[in-house]
């Protein structure tokens, strides 16, 4: 990654540059037997989507906070990386009666409804696909994001001294966590092309590192599971294998 990046979203833009095609997010569910496998350009595309969406259909602006409801998957990834690039911070587990919008999982749409602000619903179906019937007083995702734009430009340039994300009480610039990112990264062996597995969820800076911060900082690639405490150690061995995992953070 270049020098140069001091946003998630400059990693993204860098990546973008460098190696469209190579994976950078394969995700398991390994309660449902999903996988899905995004490339730098796929991954980008969702990302300018959903921040077009956000600045956008939800008017959402730099400082705004986004209480974020999701558990690790491919699509929590993706609109961390939405929220980089519009300026909003991104509030993992967050009170969304504090927020100015909330992103709900199915799991989390009750609490959510404590938000005032805007509110998105994920179903987090496999495929990106939508609720059966949007659940009352939220967008659902999967209907709102298909058509929107597949370039996105900020309306004012993203501070990388402002807050960005919030997650287990502490707060981080977006230099700060590209800082922190970076030492993970080193911690963790990666390198660029490093094919990162990892099993933990993503309410903790911890989780959140290691399923994409890390490996997107190292100019690598992370293999992203759920549930994976139900893969076994036979399963998990053979997914070492056929993945081509090069490092672990389980």
């Amino acid at each position: 990654m270049n020098a140069t990046d001091r946003t998630p979203a400059d990693l993204l833009r860098s990546a973008l540059a460098t190696d469209p095609a190579r994976p950078l997010v394969t995700f398991y569910d390994d309660a449902t037997g999903e996988r899905v496998e995004l490339s730098v350009a796929t991954f980008a595309n969702w990302v300018a989507k959903t921040a077009n969406l956000l600045q956008g259909d939800l008017a959402a602006e730099p400082g705004d906070r986004l209480a974020l409801l999701l558990p690790a998957h491919w699509q929590s990834a993706v609109w961390l990386l939405a929220c980089s690039s519009v300026g909003v911070v991104a509030d993992v587990q967050g009170d969304p009666s504090g927020a100015d919008l909330v992103v709900s999982g199915p799991d989390t749409l009750e609490a959510a409804r404590a938000c005032r602000g805007e509110r998105v619903a994920l179903a987090l179906r496999p495929l990106g696909g939508r609720f059966p019937q949007a659940p009352e007083g939220f967008a659902d995702y999967a209907v709102e994001v298909p058509s929107q734009g597949d370039r996105f430009t900020p309306f004012a340039p993203v501070d990388p001294d402002a807050p960005a994300l919030t997650v287990g009480g502490v707060e981080l610039t977006a230099a700060q966590l590209l800082a922190r990112a970076r030492e993970d990264a080193a911690g963790l062996g990666l390198t660029a092309g490093s094919r990162l597995l990892t099993g933990r969820t993503y309410d903790t800076w911890e989780g959140l590192s290691a399923g994409l911060f890390a490996p997107l900082a190292a100019g690598g690639s992370v293999v992203l599971c759920r549930h994976l405490g139900q893969l076994g150690e036979d399963g998990l061995a053979k997914r070492v294998q056929s993945e081509r995992v090069t490092n672990t953070a389980v």
